[in-house]
């Protein structure tokens, strides 16, 4: 039987310069838990991992708002491996998610890697909308199989709106359901972790940043609006995530707050 599992939670102000969780509801697999933040103005939430999904013909969902001036911080206490399950022949699963940032609000959402298991079938979805004073760090990682196996069948889709109007659309199809050529010398060229970065920040307004290479592997391209992209490939997951880090220490440094 396939699991039906969604989450939600709202960040607010509390009036005192912090941020309040005044909603946290999850169930299933997705554990909602407030944790400890290193920075004092942002409410931190981190998704654990209550049982083993999502697995084929599992319908999984994550809802988080950032409610106007309001800082939240959402990671993961482990990756996400998507499993072929009990019924290898079930439909996809699907993992949904949907941000909100309001005016004056930040978000950094940043979970850990999914991991496409051999086998599995996964349609994962992240949908983004922004306020025009928004600022938001999103980092999305693919893991391609686990040593040694090929991976499972994998498309993702990050969509973002910044005041009403589209800031990006990208779909991403990997393994045994994706076109000739996704693993090939002008796409993945044979690495099995790839990624992305998205910052958004109004300050890109005045002073957007140049498109430049970040190493051999890595690129940083500015978007029609207030905001970059970085995207990354890389043999395994630990040298796809330096490259992230590295990449995040240097845009947030150039930012005069920080964010």
């Amino acid at each position: 039987m396939s699991v039906h599992a969604r989450a939600r939670l709202r960040a607010e102000p509390d009036g005192r310069g912090g941020t309040a969780l005044p909603v946290l509801e999850s169930d299933g697999p997705l554990a909602l838990r407030r944790t400890r933040s290193p920075h004092s103005r942002y409410a931190r939430v981190t998704v654990v991992g209550a049982m083993s999904a999502p697995l084929n013909g599992d319908r999984l969902a994550v809802e988080a708002e950032a409610a106007d001036g309001a800082r939240l911080t959402v990671d993961a206490a482990a990756a996400t491996v998507a499993l072929p399950g009990p019924r290898p022949d079930a439909d996809p699963s699907t993992y949904t998610v949907d941000l909100t940032v309001g005016e004056g609000a930040a978000l950094h959402w940043l979970p850990e890697q999914l991991v496409s298991a051999h086998g599995s079938r996964l349609h994962q979805t992240t949908r983004v909308r922004l306020a025009s004073t928004a600022r938001l760090l999103l980092r999305e990682e693919q893991i391609l199989g686990r040593h040694g196996e090929p991976p499972g069948a994998l498309t993702t889709r990050l969509t973002v709106h910044r005041a009403g109007g589209p800031l990006l659309d990208q779909q991403l199809t990997y393994g045994p359901d994706a076109p000739a050529g996704w693993d090939g010398p002008a796409v993945l060229a044979g690495h099995r972790a790839t990624g992305q970065l998205l910052l958004a920040d109004p300050s890109f307004e005045d002073a957007p940043l140049p498109a430049r290479l970040l190493g051999p592997t890595a690129a940083l391209t500015p978007l029609a609006g207030p905001a970059v992209l970085v995207t990354a490939v890389a043999a395994d997951a630990r040298l796809l995530r330096a490259i992230l880090d590295d990449a995040t220490r240097d845009l947030l440094g150039g930012l005069k707050d920080g964010f």
